[in-house]
């Protein structure tokens, strides 16, 4: 006895997403300060930037020697984050669009 094979049902393909624009960059800036000390500088920047230690400290002597140092470029909402969480512990940041 042979029984009727049927069809298995089966998931259409998507389709390939269409290239959307991309938003426009901002930069997180930090500027140097007096009054913080350099390790909580850094540690700010890793936790909130996401940056790595070396990167953090990199970011954080250039802002020392040369009074400005791009944190990170970013789409506005997260640059506006960033900042302001950064801004909240007392630190010096802004942003700008590129």
């Amino acid at each position: 006895m042979s029984q009727a094979s049927t069809p298995v049902p089966t998931r259409p393909t998507p389709s390939p997403l269409k290239p959307t624009e991309t938003l426009p960059p901002w930069n997180v800036l930090l500027h140097n300060d007096e009054v913080n000390e350099m390790g909580f500088v850094v540690e700010s920047l890793c936790r909130f930037a996401r940056l790595s230690v070396p990167a953090a400290t990199r970011c954080t002597m250039e802002a020392h020697k040369k009074g400005l140092s791009l944190v990170l470029a970013t789409h506005r909402e997260h640059a506006e984050l960033v900042a302001e969480q950064l801004t909240s512990l007392r630190l010096t940041v802004t942003i700008e669009r590129v």
